[in-house]
């Protein structure tokens, strides 16, 4: 194996990398931040020579997802990206082309969603596809980025669903890592340039796909062999990575303990922030204190035989997440309940908590008071990390407002 470069590359960069060692195609394209950066790279690969096909600007992130379906169903390896209200403003699009069972690549660059605005990240722009059909991994780093962009072709294109690789916007897609970029005969042995394995549309070979169907057997069908290539997704996942680690020497569970063994306390991450909770973990076990983390990678299919064994025989676990279902809680946490739900060795207590919502900071006092509240003997209701200091921060703010606001 030769040695791969190793480059000093943003989030975004190592998504457009990804794309361009998988040899994709087709791009179309719709800039919003913040992943605008991704898609300008592969432009420019595309007008300078660098890449072989065609770069397309769309008029929204509906018809770019129209787009990326409609060329996968003719047999071309095909990339895009979009963040936040982006994915929101494509979501039909993304249950179509599921639906049309096209193998592709989408990265999405958490990005909180509006009311109010902002450009920081949370989850809940990811969470609005859960249910679309759409593959998930995600990603902590930028090394993970690169590589499941890689995996993610070799999994799209065995069980036929497109594949959507997360990262979190601004923490990961602008923060420079160095990530290792094989050799491109390497990655070819890995993965091959595309050849469909599915029925494609072509001019001379009138084909009908995504039909209307009348009558609820012959649409639950259609629903049915959905459901079954995604759960079969997690299988192929797991020889996939095996290969990737046969081929570069880096090994993707489903999930990723962190100081799990003898753990008494556990937190469930994933994305940027899991590297927050392990540098937590382990000034935790400076203090004596025998803490761990579990870190989602596969989010969908979701692999709940996996997370629960990983969680079994552990006395106090807290899911935190960066997302917020208003009503609900938190959108991770009632999934792995229910993984847990039938293990008589399943956990003590299982806390809810919500936080980084918005970009919101998660620091080592965040991280002590999961822990103080997992030590509390009350039913456990969601624990929100906003506390008197940033109530008092953003009584502020308000105060500013007024004055501002009688000012004028």
């Amino acid at each position: 194996m030769k040695t791969p470069n190793k480059i000093m590359l943003t989030g975004n960069k190592a998504a457009a990398w990804g794309a361009r060692m998988a040899g994709v195609e087709y791009v179309p394209a719709f800039p919003i931040t913040p992943q605008t950066e991704i898609v300008e790279t592969l432009a420019k690969w595309f007008a300078d020579g660098t890449l072989q096909g065609k770069f397309t600007n769309m008029d929204s992130e509906h018809s770019m997802f129209m787009a990326a379906g409609s060329a996968g169903a003719t047999g071309v390896r095909v990339f895009t990206a979009s963040s936040s209200q982006g994915i929101l403003h494509g979501l039909e699009s993304l249950y179509t082309i599921t639906g049309w069972r096209v193998p592709m690549v989408l990265v999405n660059v958490s990005r909180a969603l509006a009311t109010p605005i902002t450009l920081e990240p949370d989850h809940n722009d990811v969470m609005s596809t859960r249910d679309c059909g759409l593959i998930q991994l995600h990603a902590e780093t930028c090394q993970e980025v690169f590589d499941f962009i890689l995996m993610g072709y070799r999994v799209a294109e065995e069980v036929c669903l497109p594949v959507l690789v997360n990262m979190d916007g601004f923490y990961l897609s602008f923060t420079r890592e160095p990530v290792l970029i094989p050799d491109e005969q390497e990655v070819r042995s890995f993965l091959p340039l595309y050849t469909a394995t599915q029925p494609v549309f072509q001019a001379s070979r009138p084909m009908a796909r995504a039909s209307a169907v009348f009558g609820g057997a012959t649409y639950t069908s259609f629903k049915l062999q959905q459901e079954l290539a995604c759960r079969n997704a997690e299988g192929c996942f797991n020889r996939v990575a095996q290969d990737f680690e046969k081929h570069f020497g880096r090994l993707y569970g489903p999930v990723e303990t962190f100081h799990l063994d003898d753990a008494e306390y556990v937190f469930v991450m994933s994305n940027s922030f899991a590297t927050k909770g392990k540098s937590a973990v382990q000034k935790l076990r400076q203090q004596g204190i025998k803490a761990g983390l579990l870190k989602l990678r596969l989010f969908r299919p979701f692999p709940g035989e996996a997370i629960a064994s990983a969680l079994a025989g552990h006395a106090k676990v807290a899911v935190i997440d960066q997302n917020l279902a208003p009503g609900m809680g938190g959108i991770t946490y009632p999934e792995i309940v229910t993984s847990l739900y039938a293990r008589e060795d399943r956990p003590e207590k299982i806390l809810s908590v919500i936080g980084g919502l918005g970009g919101k900071d998660m620091d080592d006092q965040d991280f002590m008071a999961i822990i103080e509240n997992l030590d509390k003997l009350d039913g456990g209701s969601p624990l929100y990390l906003y506390d008197e200091k940033d109530v008092s921060g953003f009584n502020r703010l308000q105060q500013i407002a007024e004055l501002k606001e009688a000012e004028s």
